[in-house]
């Protein structure tokens, strides 16, 4: 059995992982009655190898290597991602109403922070979540995709440590959504909406002039080389006409004026502007955007006016009154962020019609569905907001996956975060029973390769 594990780890492990991930965690074996490789795939009887903080092998047969630590768990899946947080950030960011679309919300993420609430987060199975500065800021700026753990994050808050899985996964803004208690008329609403498909067109138009300059750049490299190829190609001919010119000179006593190479004026590179080049990036679907947006009027209204846009990768937070658009959002292929939790009557006006069965029945038309915890709230809850939709109708793989597998994908993390599988990093769960069955007690939790909640 020891060489069987030998050789899964010479061909099972990735490439060999970067200065930052060196010596990470521990090498822990974690064995398994049932292991959910990815909702709907599951593996009885297998392993999970851990090393330098990825998952280095998966599977039946495997053995511990000498020195290394083994867990043994009923149930065990992939750890739970957050979408819609602003969990571990300074207090002043979450409220600034003034962020603009270059903010970097990885710049205010606190290591100290809710380090209770980062605690109650881990020990229900959320290691990593999406973090927005500017939460009810109509452009709130570039969110990050973080980790959870303090510990981690005090290491330093970076991509190299680990503590960030990106710095900037998206750019977040709102539209129509109550802030500081006042409650926004139709015709703000509507304004909300031009504002943000401005902001969208200076993107455009920035990314446009970057491009144009980059072909402009590309052409006058072009033209240099050839002019350098022809002058080196008549070189001779030219000394030997500039000679003679100047000897003709010599004899008149006349003055002998060299003749100047006159080179290609290099074209200028566009004025450079930090908030216009990040939109840039948004149109250009290099990250998505995020929009918190509640009734119909405003989201028929974004996906109206976003349509031009064909390379946008909208995302909608809330989507309260999206059922009836829910056709639109899924030839547009728009995930919704749900936050399928029970709420009396004291809710915000935006919320007059929300529904906890939103997510089942933008699932079953087809939506991509991610579950959230609105923003502000506990993120200890979202493993209960997502039995609480499956109580609703929501598909219990669906439902897992909205935690798990679709956020690690929408959020551009999907080779490192979402499912059990060699080469991801080793964010882990043990369980003792079904993921989202309401009894169910999480045993242990790894995250980036290190065990943060035990027994």
């Amino acid at each position: 059995m020891l060489l069987f594990s030998l050789a899964a780890l010479l061909f099972a492990s990735p490439e060999p992982p970067g200065p930052a991930q060196m010596g990470a965690g521990e090498v822990v074996l974690v064995r398994a009655e049932r292991l959910i490789v990815r909702p709907g795939e599951v593996l009885e009887g297998s392993a999970v190898l851990v090393d330098g903080g990825k998952i280095v092998a998966v599977g039946p047969g495997l053995s511990a290597p000498e020195g290394a630590r083994e867990i043994q768990g009923q149930v065990v899946c992939a750890a739970f991602c957050n979408p819609w947080t602003s969990l571990g950030l300074d207090g002043g960011s979450v409220g600034d109403d003034k962020t603009t679309p270059a903010t970097r919300t990885a710049d205010s993420i606190d290591a100290w922070a809710d380090s209770a609430l980062r605690l109650e987060a881990l020990r229900g199975g959320v290691t990593t979540a999406r973090v927005q500065a500017g939460l009810k800021a109509p452009l709130g700026g570039l969110g990050a995709l973080t980790r959870v753990d303090g510990e981690l994050l005090a290491s330093g808050v970076s991509e190299e440590t680990g503590a960030l899985v990106l710095g900037e996964a998206c750019m977040g803004a709102t539209i129509g959504v109550t802030r500081d208690g006042r409650t926004l008329d139709i015709f703000d609403r509507v304004a909300e909406v031009d504002k943000l498909i401005s902001s969208l067109d200076k993107g455009q138009r920035y990314l446009e002039e970057e491009i144009e300059y980059r072909y402009e750049l590309e052409a006058w490299h072009k033209e240099i080389a050839e002019q350098e190829k022809e002058l080196e190609k008549d070189f001779k001919k030219a000394k030997k006409d500039r000679d003679k010119k100047k000897k003709e000179a010599e004899e008149k006593d006349k003055e002998f004026k060299e003749k100047k190479y006159k080179e290609s004026k290099k074209p200028r590179a566009p004025k450079f502007d930090a908030d216009d080049a990040a939109l840039a990036r948004v149109v250009d679907g290099r990250v998505p955007l995020v929009v918190e947006v509640h009734r119909a009027e405003e989201i028929r209204a974004l996906l109206d006016q976003t349509e031009a846009f064909d390379r946008l990768r909208l995302v909608i937070a809330g989507g309260t009154e999206a059922a009836v658009l829910a056709d639109r959002l899924v030839e547009r292929e728009v995930p919704v962020i749900c936050w399928p939790a029970p709420q009396g009557k004291a809710r915000l006006d935006e919320m007059q019609e929300h529904d906890p069965a939103l997510a089942s029945e933008l699932s079953e038309a087809g939506v991509t569905v991610l579950i959230g915890t609105g923003g502000s709230r506990p993120s200890r809850d979202l493993r209960l907001l997502a039995a609480l939709a499956v109580g609703q109708g929501l598909d219990p793989e669906a439902a897992l996956s909205a935690i798990t597998q679709r956020p690690a994908a929408v959020f551009d993390a999907p080779q490192r975060l979402g499912t059990i599988e060699r080469g991801k990093d080793a964010d882990i769960l043990v369980l003792d029973g079904d993921p989202l069955d309401a009894s169910t007690q999480v045993q242990y939790v790894i995250t980036n390769g290190r065990v943060v909640i035990e027994p």
